[in-house]
């Protein structure tokens, strides 16, 4: 059996960062409380490691009963600013591991809602960096999450929409085609309409390395986590270009088909650790077929 890599695939530069903010807030506070607020990566193996390191994790809605002088980071996904106030009321160290790329998002929507433009952010409503951008709005902003709503959307008020300019921006992990074909038709509907494209390049550049890599292989495994989007969407385009794809978090997941092909690709989510995958590739390797 060959197995090939997709030329980029696993940890991206956000995720890394974050997972090592972790690691050394728990080697520098020992004996204290370090929290996650909300789970750190879409990862469930992952952050088994860095709980089993000490590392909880606390929902938002429970920052009013951290004790003063806790430890607590926020992930790479970001927080809306009444977040991080409260829970610097509360007394709270807070390790800010938001990644570069949403914080110029975030900043990105503050200054253009200040100056009254419209802003619109393309993305999973229900993501943490949509919550966490949509924070930093004024009135005159919407969120939608896909081609079929932005052909319905409209903006509402007294200004006409012509005195207004229109800014669109995305979730850092969207689909880059959905936003393509939802730039061509707000390029129709507003005329003053300035387009940033906020896309990590890491996520098109998984997408394509996983294009190369299915015309290469006889069937893919995409590693990473259920809960993580950007690997759904991995898992997505391998399946509707290699005939044979499954989406699985650790290497005991890998299905028995696997063993019996020539050639093996793996891609794997921006949340998913360096050992996983390596874990799958040891597993694939040293696979014994019975007699």
């Amino acid at each position: 059996m060959k197995i090939i890599r997709a030329s980029v695939l696993g940890f991206c530069f956000g995720v890394r960062r974050a997972v090592e903010l972790a690691e050394k807030a728990l080697a520098e506070n020992p004996g204290k409380k370090v929290y996650s607020l909300g789970p750190l990566i879409h990862n469930e193996n992952a952050l088994r490691s860095l709980e089993e390191k000490g590392l909880h994790i606390v929902d938002e809605s429970e920052i009013e009963g951290l004790e003063k002088g806790s430890v607590v980071i926020i992930r790479a996904h970001g927080v809306a600013p009444s977040v991080t106030d409260a829970l610097e009321k509360r007394g709270c160290v807070i390790i800010d591991a938001t990644c570069p790329r949403v914080k110029a998002s975030q900043k990105m929507v503050e200054r253009y809602s200040s100056q009254n433009d419209y802003v619109v952010l393309t993305g999973d409503r229900n993501h943490g960096e949509v919550i966490g951008i949509a924070g930093y709005a004024g009135e005159n902003f919407s969120q939608i999450q896909d081609f079929e709503e932005a052909k319905n959307f409209e903006i509402s008020g007294s200004e006409s929409v012509s005195e207004k300019n229109v800014i669109l921006l995305s979730q850092t992990t969207y689909s880059p085609k959905e936003f393509e074909k939802i730039e061509n038709l707000f390029r129709q509907k507003f005329h003053n309409i300035a387009v940033m494209n906020t896309i990590c390049p890491a996520t098109n550049e998984r997408q394509q390395a996983l294009l190369e890599l299915c015309q290469q292989v006889d069937g893919v495994l995409v590693v990473g986590g259920k809960n993580s989007a950007n690997t759904k969407r991995l898992y997505q385009t391998a399946a509707a270009n290699c005939k044979l794809a499954a989406h699985i978090q650790s290497a005991s997941e890998i299905p028995e088909e696997f063993f019996a092909l020539d050639k093996v690709g793996i891609t794997a989510g921006a949340s998913t650790p360096d050992s996983i995958i390596k874990d799958v590739e040891m597993l694939l390797t040293s696979y014994c077929p019975k007699a």
